[in-house]
């Protein structure tokens, strides 16, 4: 029998209005594994090896309020509580359920050494990764074999409860041999994560291992969780993500590194899942990604609508565009140039997952130093408080409630 909800619209007359949901239609909740994993008294659970678990525990970021001061390690025990927590699940009547999957829990030390095929477009850009199943034995030999069998078996009791698994391989966390932020700070020959591209190769073997060992178990899969706001890491140095810079150049080039990362694990999962494990999916691995859609408005109507066109297509539409058609923008300007078709980005998606918090509204001002000093149309800067209250600053300027972007509101006192 089909699902369905009630959904009174006020202001009209009292009657209800029946919406009648299809008879698969998937009801689930989502987790990120380094915000849900950990919490153990025994801390038989932590996971210490990630730029996000050094970055929430640096004093610095603590003290200046980048981050909230409390930790993963106080979590909700997802590791050790998980079949609890799909009874609640099943119990509420979910049928599907988004895990994460921890890289740095799967390979807490280097993959580098384990050599793969690397092809290069005529832009230079990586196009395609290859390997064969004695590189599969090697990353085996390398893996955490017990992480592995957990992830299994989590798996496996959310398909013995009836919920269909959507397994994200990347929510926010690197490996700190991918990723050393804070020691960064200090030394700029430390691991840069996104900004450096043979991240794209190593997120390759990490995707299509996964693939290779939960590929009977999972059919359904995200890339990436919000790339754009990680790639935001670096041009919005106050929100408080990794690296918290404010660096134009490095933004362009995560923001690109990170699209070719996805659409070639895209290609890895789907080589190397090549069973079905549930009867009604369309192929053995159907991939995609989450992103964050905010909508985006213009401040004073007649004004700032560029401003706010350009927003909109930095945050919400240049990531998607170059994964369905192969546009990559180079170089931000909102202007499909011929070179910036690319045929190895193209048609790199099976579905899109939409995170919506809020929207944001845009002012703008000046462009003269925006186009000097960053070659962009408009700068970019983020400014707390609402539309109504917000002192003008660059151009345009993004305005939204002050958040902080651990996910938390509490700032200890240094």
């Amino acid at each position: 029998m089909a699902r369905r909800a009630r959904l009174s619209l006020y202001g009209r007359r009292s009657n209800l209005r029946l919406m009648t949901f299809p008879d698969k239609f998937l009801w689930g909740v989502s987790s990120c594994g380094f915000q849900f994993e950990m919490g153990d008294s025994s801390r038989t659970g932590l996971d210490k090896n990630t730029d996000w678990y050094a970055w929430v525990h640096d004093v610095e970021n603590i003290c200046k309020g980048a981050v909230s001061g409390d930790f993963p390690e106080d979590g909700p025990n997802y590791w050790n509580l998980y079949r609890e927590d799909h009874e609640i699940a099943s119990g509420l009547g979910l049928n599907s359920n988004r895990i994460g999957i921890e890289w740095s829990r799967i390979f807490p030390t280097t993959t580098k050494d384990v050599k793969v095929d690397v092809e290069r477009a005529d832009d230079g850009r990586i196009a395609r990764v290859g390997a064969n199943v004695s590189t599969m034995e090697k990353l085996d030999r390398l893996a955490d074999a017990n992480a592995t069998k957990h992830y299994r078996e989590i798996v496996s009791d959310l398909r013995r409860k009836g919920m269909k698994p959507i397994v994200c391989l990347n929510h926010f966390t690197l490996p700190l041999w991918i990723h050393s932020p804070v020691e960064n700070r200090k030394s700029k020959t430390r691991p840069r994560g996104w900004y450096d591209e043979e991240t794209i190769v190593e997120f390759w073997k990490f995707a299509a291992y996964a693939a290779w060992k939960l590929g009977d178990l999972v059919d359904s899969w995200a890339t990436l969780n919000e790339p754009v706001v990680v790639a935001e890491g670096y041009l919005f140095a106050e929100r408080g993500f990794p690296p918290a810079t404010r660096d134009v150049g490095a933004f362009k080039k995560v923001l690109c590194n990170m699209v070719v990362a996805h659409a070639r694990a895209c290609d890895g999962i789907k080589e190397w899942d090549s069973v079905r494990a549930d009867t009604d999916s369309t192929s053995p691995a159907e991939v995609g990604l989450i992103q964050n859609v905010t909508p985006i408005q213009p401040h004073r109507s007649g004004k700032d609508e560029a401003a706010s066109n350009f927003a909109n297509h930095i945050h919400n539409t240049s990531f998607l565009n170059a994964i369905t058609d192969g546009w990559l923008d180079e170089n931000l300007n909102g202007v499909k140039d011929e070179q910036e078709t690319k045929k190895y980005l193209a048609n790199r998606v099976d579905w899109i997952g939409v995170n919506y918090y809020s929207r944001t509204v845009v002012k703008s001002g000046s462009t003269i130093l925006a186009r000097l000093f960053a070659g962009l149309p408009y700068m970019l800067r983020s400014s707390k408080g609402t539309a109504m209250t917000a002192n003008p600053t660059a151009s345009p300027q993004i305005v939204d409630p002050p958040q902080t972007l651990d996910g938390r509101s509490t700032l200890k006192a240094c």
